[in-house]
């Protein structure tokens, strides 16, 4: 197995590379872009005369908005050189489309084949993978295609089902799991109501997707406690999008995700789209590096994250992502209180008396944000009422509306016939 050494390399030469990389993708978007050749000419770019990532600055940023309402006008290759279909949720509504040639699919394995080399990944691992592999999913298929160029087994076993997921697991031995963290808690829990004794089973690590396990301080917040005070493995945390086709995974360090810097310059923005410190939140905002069918120039993601840039203890010079502190567009303004639904959730999740939940924003009569808590109580009664609406008052300061529903009420809602993912959060402002 060959370690990708680009990360490893100095900052300096790591720095090369990226601008190396950025003066041969900004010849390409203006020959073959729509959307970028516009962009340029509508502002008087002359990507011949950009040559570090300094000149970034100069190009405005792109937004969800514009990759929505111009899909196919980031396309730069003909339709019959596409491979793959697949899409994200837009912030308007409707899908958006991410098109790949057969060589974006072979830099999406190379990505992921970094990321479970980063993530202790061995050729003689089998990874049981719990999640969602078709509807258009980019992020199954990536698991998979990496997991191939790293030559380890794989187990497509699929979300949810947690007796298929603990007799798959004694059947076949996995060695690693890919699995989002609240069904990890899931897992756990049916295993401690059927005997299973989980640290005996062959699970040595979990790659944790969709949901944060870790604080920004890169502690364990409540999410990743519940998994480990039970079950004696490694969590790698990873945070991507189908837009970026790229992954920040975490090392054996568990100091952040890191960025694959041959794949990816990374921007942090304020408000003012100006670049941001080491440990201050900002919007990340991605330019990708060997896309072939939609490339992307200074892409805001919506994700609020901090990052560092000092070495890592694992010997990587390459910069570091903490985890996702909220989506910009779903940070909640409630009587005064402003918070991001990963807080709420951390909040929700400590909760012994709370099984499952789903929060739910909307805004009222005077157009203010609302909070709407559905939750599945472990034992309903009206002393764990009191208790959960106390624990919210004294931690929020303010009182969220609580309405209680069954285990088939808040699966309906988690799991929608159209959804890939478990829904937690639901915005109706």
């Amino acid at each position: 197995m060959n370690i990708p050494e680009i990360s490893f390399q100095s900052g300096p030469a790591i720095l090369e590379l990226q601008e190396k990389k950025l003066q041969q993708l900004l010849p390409y978007l203006q020959q073959y872009s729509p959307f970028y050749r516009e962009l340029f000419e509508k502002n008087g770019i002359v990507p011949a005369t950009i040559n570090g990532l300094d000149g970034l600055k100069s190009i405005p940023v792109t937004t969800k908005e514009d990759l929505q309402q111009r899909n196919l006008d980031f396309l730069c290759v003909p339709r019959n050189k596409i491979i793959e279909y697949s899409s994200t949720s837009g912030t308007l509504g409707s899908p958006v489309t991410i098109m790949l040639t057969e060589n974006d699919l072979t830099r999406l394995a190379y990505n992921e084949y970094c990321s479970f080399v980063c993530a202790g990944g061995q050729p003689d691992d089998i990874y049981q993978l719990m999640l969602t592999l078709d509807r258009q999913f980019m992020a199954g298929m990536a698991y998979y295609s990496g997991i191939r160029k790293l030559g380890a087994g794989i187990i497509r076993l699929g979300p949810g089902v947690p007796s298929l997921q603990w007799e798959t697991i004694e059947r076949i031995k996995p060695t690693a799991i890919v699995a989002v963290p609240s069904f990890i808690v899931k897992l756990i829990q049916f295993a401690l109501e059927h005997g299973i004794d989980i640290n005996k089973t062959s699970v040595k690590k979990a790659i944790c997707i969709g949901e944060n396990i870790r604080n920004t301080d890169f502690s364990f917040n409540m999410l990743g406690k519940k998994i480990i005070q039970h079950w004696d493995i490694q969590l790698f945390s990873t945070y991507a999008s189908t837009e970026m086709q790229t992954a920040f995974t975490e090392c054996v360090a568990g100091k952040g995700g890191h960025l694959n810097p041959e794949l990816l310059i990374l921007e942090v923005l304020n408000e003012q789209d100006q670049p941001v410190g080491p440990g201050e939140a900002g919007e990340v905002t991605i330019t990708t590096l060997g896309v072939e069918a939609m490339p992307l120039l200074r892409y805001k993601t919506g994700d609020m994250c901090m990052y560092v840039n000092d070495p890592c203890s694992c010997g990587r010079n390459s910069v570091r992502l903490t985890p996702v502190i909220g989506r910009k567009k779903q940070m909640i303004k409630f009587k005064g209180t402003t918070l991001y639904p990963p807080a709420l959730f951390d909040l929700l999740t400590e909760m012994e008396e709370i099984a499952d939940f789903v929060a739910e924003v909307y805004a009222n009569d005077i157009g203010m944000d609302e909070v709407l808590l559905h939750l599945e109580a472990v034992n309903y009664s009206e002393e764990t009422d009191r208790k959960i609406r106390a624990y919210l008052q004294a931690r929020l300061r303010v009182s969220p509306h609580i309405r209680y529903v069954n285990k088939d009420e808040i699966r309906k809602m988690q799991f929608p016939e159209s959804g890939r993912k478990a829904v937690k959060f639901i915005d109706r402002r």
